[in-house]
């Protein structure tokens, strides 16, 4: 999927491609000025709020360098069958705003088509998981104090200014569920400085860094935190011990009650068991069935008593594997292997682009048989209808394919 903020992403950070993701520090400004316009404003963003039923903790208010009580930007609805339903009370949330708060919205891309297409293809790029939160914080606000993320992020400054500092890391690569507390910051100053509309910066996993507005008087600031949840070692020693159950030797109680020589012969047999399981499904294996199996992303199911399906686009977490075989071609995605006759292939490698495509046109481009095969596509939930409002995550952000 080429997506323009990907582009931008890596021009301003210098980068080649995601290998970069967890490396070093490194920051830098996007050329294009349309991309982060439309990537989110501030309206937007408090259109957003308003319009859905929000909670703590997804969505969060700070005053004063503290959090603030649900009850001060929440007011619960009550529908006339007696539901209370959590929702923004704009008024006060307006006041709070006026003031000099920080508003925080996790999350932003289940709500927002613009998001939900960005980090889609920030997923089909770096091959991981990707969450988009985003931050409006006004006047001369505090943000965070002095913190590190568990997860590497690539930040995109949308409107407004910001001061940040950033700090290296006191211990390496930690995560959130360690054998050490990470509780002291790194004496090692980064990069301090304002980041401006435009600018992008990626903070490694471990790294410590705030950011406020303290002292800068009227204004706002809005930026957006991509978060990459990469997989570790950990992750795949936790996939292997799920694989373990398949042989027996792992399924047998430790023997706590025998002989010395008993308790070393059942460790000689989970040795030389774990070492034929760490062979046979390695670190890539780990990777790569994580990508295939991952399920579809949420869409909106299509229904043709609503009409004919007319635009497709690929919704699957990752890209979808597609390999030929001869007279066949597989296509292995959300969990699924599906096996189509050669001849589709043009339409295959079209619709599962990641791109919006019309299908009068793809007709055009690649055969009539393209509109049963994305009928195929979307029954397997591995492309969903274009309605307006996907539509609209696309336009100006991706290209439309075949173009």
């Amino acid at each position: 999927m080429e997506h323009r903020l990907v582009r931008a992403v890596e021009e301003a950070l210098g980068w080649d491609g995601p290998a970069h993701l967890g490396g070093e520090f490194a920051r830098g400004s996007i050329r294009d000025a349309e991309v982060v316009a439309r990537l989110l404003t501030p309206p937007r963003l408090l259109d957003m709020v308003m319009r859905r039923s929000l909670a703590n903790p997804q969505f969060r208010l700070f005053k004063g360098g503290e959090e603030l009580h649900p009850d001060a930007y929440l007011n619960r609805q009550v529908t006339p069958r007696g539901q209370a339903i959590p929702m923004a009370d704009m008024r006060r949330l307006g006041n709070l705003l006026s003031e000099g708060a920080t508003l925080v919205l996790d999350q932003s891309n289940v709500f927002d088509p613009t998001m939900e297409v960005a980090c889609r293809a920030m997923q089909w790029w770096s091959r991981e998981h990707v969450q988009a939160n985003v931050y409006l914080t006004t006047n001369d606000a505090s943000g965070f104090d002095l913190h590190w993320d568990d997860h590497d992020v690539l930040i995109v400054q949308l409107a407004g200014e910001k001061q940040w500092e950033v700090r290296g890391a006191s211990r390496p690569v930690p995560m959130f569920r360690d054998a050490e507390r990470n509780n002291t910051p790194s004496e090692e100053i980064v990069w301090t400085g304002t980041m401006k509309a435009g600018d992008v910066m990626h903070i490694p996993r471990g790294y410590w860094h705030a950011a406020t507005r303290v002292g800068r008087g009227g204004g706002h600031s809005t930026h957006v935190t991509f978060g990459f949840a990469k997989r570790t070692a950990v992750s795949w020693l936790t996939w292997l011990a799920d694989w373990s159950r398949q042989e027996e030797v792992f399924r047998h109680d430790l023997d706590r009650w025998g002989s010395p020589d008993e308790q070393r012969a059942q460790l000689l047999q989970l040795a030389t068991a774990a070492s034929r399981l760490i062979d046979a499904r390695d670190p890539a294996e780990f990777l790569r069935v994580r990508e295939q199996e991952a399920p579809p992303g949420r869409h909106v199911p299509f229904l043709d008593i609503f009409g004919p399906l007319e635009a497709v686009a690929c919704v699957s977490e990752f890209p979808p594997l597609i390999r030929e075989d001869g007279e066949t071609v597989a296509v292995v995605a959300a969990g699924k292997k599906l096996t189509f006759a050669a001849k589709v292939l043009p339409g295959l490698r079209l619709l599962l682009s990641g791109h919006p495509v019309q299908l009068d046109e793809a007709a055009r481009l690649v055969g009539a048989e393209v509109e049963a095969l994305a009928k195929i596509l979307v029954e397997e939930e591995l492309c969903a209808s274009v309605t307006p409002e996907l539509s609209s995550g696309y336009i100006g952000l991706a290209m439309s394919a075949g173009s």
